[in-house]
C-alpha cells in the first residue's frame, strides 16, 4: 500500500492579553517551528508528512506544546488537495524550502 504525501495544517487563535499569554504564544510558535512547521500566514502553519507515523508524531508534539488557553485546530489534506490552493490576493512566497523531493540542491 502506497502512502500519499499529506500536509498537516495547524490553525490557532491564542490570547495575548497578559504577559503569561504572550509567553505561551511564543513557546507554542517555537515548538511548531522546531517540529518542522513553516508559516503560511499569521497563525496558520503547515508541515509535509511523508509517512503515516509522522502524522501521529506531529499530532502528539502539538498536543504536548499546546497552551492552556485558546483554540488550536489541525487539518490533514493530501498533497494534491494542498496544491490546488488558490491565492485570491497576493502570491505564494517561496522563502522556505518546501518540497517532497529526497534530494535538494542548494
Amino acid at each position: 500500500m502506497s502512502y500519499r504525501f499529506m500536509r498537516m495544517l495547524v490553525m490557532f487563535d491564542l490570547p495575548t492579553e497578559t504577559g503569561e499569554d504572550r509567553r505561551n504564544y511564543r513557546l507554542f510558535r517555537k515548538a511548531l517551528i522546531k517540529n518542522g512547521f513553516f508559516m503560511l500566514q499569521e497563525s496558520v502553519y503547515c508541515r509535509l508528512l511523508l509517512t503515516p507515523s509522522s502524522e501521529a508524531v506531529a499530532r502528539n508534539a502539538i498536543s504536548a506544546a499546546r497552551p492552556p488557553k485558546g483554540l488550536v485546530q489541525l487539518l490533514c489534506v493530501t498533497e494534491k488537495q494542498f496544491s490546488r490552493m488558490t491565492y485570491l490576493v497576493g502570491s505564494q512566497q517561496t522563502e522556505a524550502i518546501d518540497s517532497d523531493e529526497r534530494i535538494i540542491v542548494l
